[in-house]
């Protein structure tokens, strides 16, 4: 089993400042879903792209549990190296879901997979996610659906590449959901909309369908535009606060 210490064997003592930064973003996602709940055991897996080695990107060691991630234990790994995840101790299906997405999205930095049991649930239910209430008219039109295929391997990626499009969220049938962004903050604060808007859909549909009231159909498209102009304003003020929050929580990822 990799300790802690042993994942940074073989790592170069300098790191430039663009991949310290990468690697503590990257880590603090992984604290904040733990403290959301979202995490697994040592499943699911965050992955960031280093950005001046757009071609490399962090992702964490498999048997390590979300809130042991730090900047200094992530594994470092090129996209397309199936040799190098391998030697690091990385998850398979991880490597084959976070790879192929940001390889074919230049666009995209931070990738975060979980599997919430609201996420699993809205996964599974044959509707998807409906426009009940604000947070979800943030994704109307702006989601995509990928079928199940199983436990993901690396022959899997084109068609979640093309499952997700060019889209950031993805829900991965009988399985969980996925962001794509360009921010790891972004990444974090859509998945908390996205949930909440799915934990909502799922309490009132409990209720029974004749309580359900969807939001006017020529408001949907209208309230995702307000969403998508305010996005750059959010990332901005979301993402430090994010940082702060964990800074007092434990700010040990940050090692």
């Amino acid at each position: 089993m990799t300790s802690l210490a042993q994942t940074t064997a073989d790592r170069p003592a300098e790191i430039t400042a663009s991949e310290q930064q990468a690697r503590v973003d990257c880590a603090a996602g992984h604290r904040l879903c733990d403290t959301f709940g979202w995490s697994q055991l040592i499943y699911n897996h965050i992955s960031q792209r280093i950005p001046d080695q757009p071609d490399h990107f962090l992702i964490k060691p498999h048997d390590l549990m979300f809130n042991e991630v730090s900047a200094s234990n992530l594994a470092k790994l090129p996209l397309g190296g199936v040799e190098e995840f391998k030697a690091q101790n990385v998850n398979s299906s991880g490597f084959a879901i976070h790879s192929a997405i940001l390889e074919a999205r230049p666009d995209v930095n931070a990738v975060v997979h979980i599997h919430t049991e609201a996420g699993m649930a809205i996964s599974a239910h044959k509707d998807g996610l409906k426009p009940m209430t604000q947070a979800a008219l943030r994704f109307h039109n702006r989601i995509g659906y990928h079928g199940y295929e199983g436990f993901a391997e690396l022959d899997e990626g084109p068609a979640l590449v093309r499952d997700l499009g060019n889209y950031e969220a993805l829900i991965l049938r009988n399985h969980g959901l996925l962001m794509a962004c360009a921010t790891m903050g972004e990444a974090i604060s859509k998945l908390h909309f996205l949930l909440t808007a799915i934990r909502s859909q799922l309490l009132l549909e409990a209720a029974g369908e004749d309580k359900i009231l969807l939001a006017p159909e020529d408001m949907r498209e209208h309230a995702a535009q307000q969403w998508d102009k305010g996005e750059a304003r959010r990332a901005a003020e979301e993402w430090p606060a994010m940082l702060r929050w964990m800074d007092r929580v434990d700010p040990s990822f940050r090692n």
